[in-house]
C-alpha cells in the first residue's frame, strides 16, 4: 500500500497524466484539433509537414469517438472552410482551449463573443490572400468579358467552323470599373485594373488619400448609386456584415447598365442572389461572375447554373498552392503565439 503523504505528492502528477492518454510521443507537442488533412473540407495533406513540426493533430473522427479522453490535451482548434462547427458544446468540452485560428479573413462563420466569452482568442490570417484574391477577381472580369469559356465549349463540342455572332465578347480595356470596397484587396484590384487602361470609381467607406488614388487612377465616388450607373464592370469586395448583407439587391441592379457585369469576390450573403437571377432573366444586366455563393458550392440545378452569360466558381480565390501554403504558415503562427502567452500577430476582436 502507498502511504498517504506519497499518495497526497502523487496526486497532481496522476491529475496532469490523465491528460495524456492519446500517445505519450506524440502528446509532446501541443495538441490541436482539425478536420481530418485531405478529408472533405479539411486542410490539404500537403501541407502536414507544416503542422505536424509543432503540432499533434486530433481530427474530428477520433474526437468525437474518445471525448472524453482527448478533449484535456487540445489547445487549439484549426478551421479551414466551414466544415468543423465551433459552437457551445464544442468550447464547454475544451477545458484547456486557448485558440481558434481560421484560415482564410472571413470569420463570419464564427461567433467570436461566445469564443471570447470561454476566455479563447480567435485569428484569422489577412493579406495574405490579397493577392490571390484579386487575380480571381481580375481573372473572373476577363473571362467573362472576352467569352473565355464560350470559345474553350466552342472547341470542344463545335459543329461549324465560323464563331457565332453571339460569342463576340467586350472589351476590357479601356472600360470602366466600379469597385465597391477599397480595402487591401480592392485597392489591389485597382492596380491591376489600372494595367489594363480602365477607368477606375470607387466606392467605400471612407476615401482613400490623395496620392494613393493617383498612383492608381481612381475617382471616389461618395454614393454608391452613381458608380452603379457609370461602370461598365462592377466588383464587389467587401466584408460580409449585418451592413453588407444583400447590399447588392434588386434596386442596386437595377441601376447598373444593361450591359454591365457584376462581379462578386467577398461573401455570397452580400448579393442578393434571388434578385441577381430575376435581373438576369429578364435581361436588366448583362452578365455575372461570382467567385462566392450561398451555400458553397451551389446545388446542381441552381437557377445560376443555367445561364450562358454567367460563371460561377466554388470559392476559389484563395486556392493556390501559394496562397494556402503561407495561409497555413500563418494558422501555425499564430497558434504559437496564443500557446506560448503571446499575442497573435492576427487575432481578431470584435
Amino acid at each position: 500500500m502507498i502511504p498517504l503523504a506519497l499518495s497526497l505528492q502523487l496526486a497532481p502528477r496522476l491529475v496532469r497524466s490523465c491528460r495524456y492518454t492519446y500517445s505519450q510521443l506524440t502528446m509532446a507537442k501541443p495538441c490541436i484539433l482539425a478536420t481530418r488533412l485531405g478529408a472533405p473540407g479539411g486542410i490539404y495533406q500537403c501541407y502536414a509537414p507544416c503542422i505536424e513540426k509543432h503540432f499533434t493533430i486530433i481530427t474530428t473522427e477520433e474526437f468525437t469517438q474518445n471525448r472524453q479522453n482527448l478533449a484535456g490535451n487540445i489547445e487549439a482548434v484549426f478551421v479551414w472552410g466551414g466544415a468543423l462547427k465551433v459552437d457551445r458544446d464544442l468550447l464547454q468540452s475544451l477545458p484547456y482551449l486557448k485558440v481558434v485560428v481560421n484560415g482564410g479573413v472571413g470569420v463570419d462563420h464564427l461567433d467570436i463573443p461566445l469564443i471570447n466569452s470561454f476566455g479563447v482568442k480567435v485569428c484569422n490570417t489577412p493579406e495574405v490572400v490579397d493577392n490571390a484574391t484579386a487575380d480571381i477577381g481580375m481573372g473572373l472580369m476577363l473571362a467573362s468579358a472576352r467569352k473565355i469559356l464560350d470559345g474553350h465549349n466552342y472547341l470542344v463540342c463545335h459543329d461549324s467552323d465560323d464563331l457565332l455572332e453571339s460569342s463576340m465578347g467586350t472589351d476590357v480595356s479601356g472600360a470602366t470599373l466600379g469597385i465597391i470596397g477599397m480595402g487591401r484587396i480592392g485597392y489591389k484590384v485597382a492596380k491591376r485594373a489600372s494595367a489594363f487602361d480602365m477607368k477606375i470609381l470607387y466606392h467605400n467607406r471612407n476615401r482613400r488619400l490623395e496620392e494613393e488614388e493617383r498612383a492608381v487612377g481612381a475617382s471616389y465616388c461618395a454614393k454608391m448609386e452613381d458608380l452603379l450607373r457609370s461602370s461598365d464592370f462592377v466588383m464587389v469586395v467587401v466584408n460580409l456584415s449585418p451592413q453588407t448583407h444583400k447590399l447588392i439587391g434588386a434596386k442596386e441592379l437595377a441601376m447598373l447598365k444593361p450591359t454591365a457585369t457584376l462581379i462578386n469576390i467577398s461573401r455570397g450573403p452580400v448579393v442578393d442572389q434571388d434578385a441577381l437571377v430575376d435581373a438576369l432573366q429578364r435581361k436588366a444586366i448583362g452578365a455575372a461572375a461570382l467567385d462566392v455563393t450561398y451555400p458553397e458550392p451551389l446545388p446542381r440545378g441552381h437557377p445560376l447554373l443555367s445561364f450562358p452569360n454567367v460563371i460561377v466558381l466554388p470559392h476559389m480565390g484563395t486556392h493556390t498552392r501559394e496562397t494556402s501554403g503561407v495561409m497555413v504558415e500563418r494558422m501555425v503562427t499564430n497558434a504559437l503565439a496564443a500557446l506560448s502567452g503571446d499575442t497573435p500577430p492576427n487575432e481578431v476582436k470584435v
